[in-house]
């Protein structure tokens, strides 16, 4: 559905906790007419977020409904809490969009679908629940089929969940093409999967299967493009999150990392008692978990500098990164992601245009 008309609940927690509305708002094709947030109603986007397209805060879809004239096709949960569960406070929303003829499309782990009160009420309506968290029925375990693809496969990794490595996979992808590579984005969770229209919810897939989720995106795509960039999630040093971190390094098979860190970010996010190991650790764990699947270095880092008011101090930071990682490296928001693609082609990773594109560092 290219340019549908969207609004966007993300209630009490936009824009610092609502990852998922700004990655739809930053990097998908839809049109978004609101922003639900009841503590910031009256206000507009562009108060908070100016680098994305502005729209009004409202209170309520009804709101956002009346804002629109009418014309809005769905509403999106932009916001995931922990545990990835429905708020109840969120319903009289939704039951509006429904009423109003609005599919409603959720990335949690709690399922539409399956609250008998939700779906009733959208088959009454005539419209369609999408739970974008829900994997495919035929999943299965991995074959080793991503080291056959034609594609050349980068995936980022992190040093923790929420450092950025769905933002740099994008904007790396954006790079890349810019400079005549033919590279296509790979979605492993409900934020890329919601902008990118299709993906396997990797976190949701049962532990044997995930390895063979990921294998079988890059089979369906990988011998169509020369360079595929895989998103990442999690951290292999992450007490909850590392399984999955794990599933998709071996089911991409991937041949070069990226690797995403917060500037500042010393403790594991809401696991504070956990420290970050030191940079460099991570490249020997990474690049020592990829080799026994398929030899993979660290080609490159994106350094998330967004709680950095300074430019020169953004600055000093990602070129500490690089040479504590002893790669390239770039906030590939604030400068873009062209010293990250200079690390892959640098790798001998992706397909250059005939003239060459841009040259290395």
């Amino acid at each position: 559905m290219d340019h549908e008309r969207i609004a966007v609940l993300a209630h009490e927690k936009f824009p610092d906790r609502a990852k998922t509305a700004l990655g739809v708002m930053r990097y998908g094709d839809q049109d978004v007419c609101a922003v639900l947030d009841r503590d910031c109603a009256g206000d507009r986007v562009r108060d908070h977020v100016p680098d994305v397209t502005d729209a009004p805060i409202v209170e309520s879809f009804d709101e956002a409904y009346a804002a629109a004239g009418g014309d809005v096709d769905a509403l999106y949960i932009g916001i995931s809490p922990i545990g990835g569960g429905f708020d109840e406070s969120w319903r009289p929303d939704v039951e509006a969009a429904i009423e109003a003829g609005c599919d409603v499309v959720s990335g949690l782990h709690y399922f539409l679908n399956e609250d008998n009160e939700l779906a009733e009420l959208a088959a009454e309506h005539g419209v369609d629940l999408f739970d974008v968290r829900e994997p495919d029925d035929d999943l299965t375990v991995a074959t080793g089929g991503s080291g056959d693809v034609d594609a050349d496969v980068v995936c980022t990794v992190g040093t923790d969940c929420s450092v950025g490595k769905m933002t740099a996979s994008l904007e790396v992808v954006a790079a890349a093409r810019e400079r005549g590579i033919d590279a296509a984005f790979v979605p492993t969770g409900q934020t890329g999967i919601m902008i990118a229209g299709w993906g396997n919810p990797i976190d949701r897939v049962v532990s044997d299967f995930t390895a063979g989720a990921v294998e079988d995106m890059l089979v369906a795509v990988g011998d169509d493009r020369d360079l595929l960039v895989v998103e990442g999630q999690g951290s292999i040093v992450h007490p909850a999150y590392s399984a999955v971190t794990c599933g998709i390094l071996h089911g991409s098979m991937t041949d070069g990392l990226v690797l995403c860190h917060a500037a500042g970010r010393e403790a594991v996010h809401g696991y504070e008692s956990f420290s970050l190991p030191p940079l460099a650790d991570y490249v020997d764990l990474y690049e020592g978990l990829a080799a026994p699947v398929n030899e993979a270095s660290v080609v490159a880092g994106a350094l998330n500098t967004k709680d950095v008011d300074d430019d020169d101090a953004a600055a000093d930071a990602v070129a500490a990164f690089g040479e504590e990682i002893g790669t390239p490296a770039a906030d590939p928001v604030r400068d873009g992601a062209e010293a990250i693609v200079d690390g892959i082609v640098g790798a001998g990773l992706g397909a250059a245009a005939p003239d060459g594109g841009t040259d290395g560092e």
